[in-house]
């Protein structure tokens, strides 16, 4: 039984739902196969649960320690990296001229899929190919050669130092600067803080991308620029020489994550940290924004990869543990015990589960689909594919991250007592989690992000995009007799999405101006859940499909006894039964709940305004 993956799914995700294949028709990706695809998911399965998984609790207890001002990582995550840089398993979308694979960034999502759920560990590489996509897209040549090669081969480690104490999403008030040398070069001097990855003895030298102000520089975002601090400053040939001016001040005492190095770092304390611009001047925020974007994708992965190996634990316990008697024969004091899986609570937890997870999975594939449709498409239809992506990210962060919390709550739930102890890894899936809605901009600032920019950009264009493919793929299944009953509750749930976002604009427009500010979450998770219940409805109506097409080979009737055994006994046609039960759920029993968003937006109750900040 999978315990992260459920690879079956994948590609149905994959192939029957995107139609990725489609992709070996373009010039960028037409030497790619499903061959090559699916031996590389294979083997992220295998890694995922015999590599990865088995030291996610090893490493937890041992925990990242600062010892004399260096940072060492737990022992196990020695040969786990070993293990992952040899294979390339970071570098997967990396165009093959600068020592990646070139296979499509949905094909290094799906595989993260299996690595994400040890996210202490995948932050120290990931997070080092993150920063070298920057220096690829914004720096010199030098650079490049320098920094971002051995970046990418992960023998270079990277980092985001953005936050400092008085410094946190208000990342305009930071106030680390960067004083000019005759030579082009800088010297940083200031403090950073909940710097992942901030130091570790993995790697030969440690790249921190860090936002400062040149000296003189206006205040506020627009006077921020970026800039590379290495741990060690290269000597001319190549090789690190003198240890750069900073040190690591403590590492943070977290909730989860104990294995992964959250630093508290101080640069310049004798005025000699090294620094080189990434970029123009003041281009700081508009460079960061370039890494942020994969950061949020790779949150919604996170809460996927947690959320889905959560959920297969907790199916797995259901199947073994045995407690308690059926229901149907309980009034029988010699009926046998049964495994928890029969008892009805426990199947609506799984059930509940299982249709977040699918949904996940599928919000995820879908916007890292984008990237590589934006990448390998005409102009227009390039321009479209980019624009849903944009206008998802901040959704899928959020949503996400918040709805793989949820799910490794539920988790725990079906373990009952032993979920909450350390005999298994139900609570470190939840305070690993945890974090995901606060870090890359707590999902409050995505709700903000989501409603003040992204829901009027170019007058409302990717919105209006997302809800005509909404719609589009409600006529496309308008016809199957099973799905049919969904079709009035989702056709419902889109023109909800759609009036309340009018209502935003003639709240603007009546210069009501607080009641959509006050509604950003709230909107949010009301387009988490359209957009989740319209993939699951997607998804329903190929499956209703692929079962007509079954029933007809077999030539058997679709409401015959006969179909229903075949049901039983065919894996494939359960797998779409069990497509079309999950969107049943999902559409009749979590997506009312979300609508009801709707009414208390349209109330226009400001009383968290109004609340004087004593009454609290």
């Amino acid at each position: 039984m999978a315990l992260i993956v459920n690879r079956r799914d994948q590609d149905f995700v994959l192939y029957e739902m995107l139609g990725i294949d489609s992709l070996f028709k373009t010039e960028k990706f037409g030497e790619c196969s499903r061959e090559v695809f699916d031996m590389t998911l294979d083997m992220a399965q295998k890694l995922g649960e015999k590599e990865v998984l088995p030291r996610l609790m090893e490493a937890d207890r041992e925990g990242a320690s600062l010892i004399n001002g260096e940072v060492k990582v737990p022992k196990c995550y020695h040969d786990l990296q070993k293990v992952m840089t040899e294979g390339g398993w970071f570098t997967i979308s990396a165009p093959q001229e600068i020592g990646g694979q070139g296979l499509p960034y949905i094909i290094e999502v799906a595989a993260q899929e299996n690595f994400l759920c040890h996210m202490a560990y995948f932050m120290y590489s990931g997070g080092a190919v993150g920063a070298s996509h920057l220096i690829r897209d914004y720096g010199t040549e030098e650079q490049k050669k320098k920094y971002m090669y051995g970046m990418l081969q992960c023998r270079y480690g990277g980092t985001m130092a953005l936050t400092e104490p008085d410094a946190g999403s208000d990342v305009g008030a930071l106030k680390t600067k960067a004083v000019r040398q005759p030579d082009g070069t800088f010297r940083i001097k200031g403090q950073k803080i909940f710097i992942s990855g901030g130091d570790c003895d993995m790697f030969e030298n440690i790249i921190h991308p860090i936002l400062a102000r040149i000296e003189g520089d206006p205040a506020g975002t627009g006077g921020i620029s970026i800039f590379l601090v290495p741990k060690f400053v290269l000597n001319d040939d190549g090789t690190p020489g003198r240890r750069n001016d900073y040190s690591i001040t403590g590492i943070e005492h977290k909730m989860g994550l104990m294995g992964n190095a959250t630093c508290a770092m101080r640069f310049g304390d004798n005025d000699s940290c090294y620094a080189e611009l990434l970029g123009g001047e003041r281009q700081g925020m508009k460079i960061m924004f370039n890494m942020m974007i994969e950061e949020r994708i790779n949150m919604g992965i996170q809460g996927l990869s947690t959320g889905s190996a959560a959920y297969h634990h907790a199916l797995a316990y259901a199947k073994d543990r045995v407690q308690g008697k059926s229901l149907l024969s309980m009034m029988n004091p010699d009926a046998p015990s049964v495994t928890i899986i029969n008892h009805p609570d426990v199947r609506r937890n799984l059930l509940w589960m299982k249709s977040h997870v699918e949904a996940l999975r599928a919000m995820v594939f879908l916007c890292s689909y984008a990237v590589d449709m934006k990448k390998s498409m005409n102009s227009e239809e390039s321009e479209k594919w980019h624009g849903l992506m944009e206008f998802m990210v901040p959704v899928l962060k959020a949503y996400g991250t918040d709805t793989g919390f949820r799910i490794t709550e539920n988790a725990m739930q079906v373990f009952g007592g032993y979920g909450y102890c350390k005999d298994y890894p139900m609570e470190q899936f939840l305070r690993d989690m945890k974090i995901g809605s606060i870090y890359e901009g707590t999902n409050g600032i995505q709700s903000m992000d989501l409603v003040l920019r992204k829901l009027n950009h170019e007058g409302g264009k990717n919105f209006k995009n997302l809800i005509t493919e909404m719609n589009s793929t409600l006529k496309k299944y308008s016809g199957e007799e099973t799905i049919k009953k969904l079709n009035e509750r989702m056709n419902s749930a889109i023109t909800t999405l759609a009036g309340t976002a009018e209502f935003f604009t003639e709240c603007v427009k009546e210069k009501k101006f607080m009641v959509p500010v006050v509604n950003c979450y709230p909107f949010l998770t009301l387009t988490g859940n359209v957009i989740a219940a319209w993939l699951l409805y997607w998804q329903a109506g190929i499956a209703d499909s692929r079962l007509s097409e079954i029933a007809s080979i077999k030539n058997i009737d679709r409401n015959s006894p006969e179909f229903k055994k075949l049901i039983e006994e065919n894996n494939e046609a359960s797998f779409y039964s069990s497509k079309i039960l999950t969107a049943t759920f999902f559409i009749t029993n979590v997506l009312p709940q979300a609508l009801a968003i709707r009414e208390c937006i349209e109330n226009s109750d400001l009383s968290v305004i109004k609340m004087k900040e004593e009454a609290f």
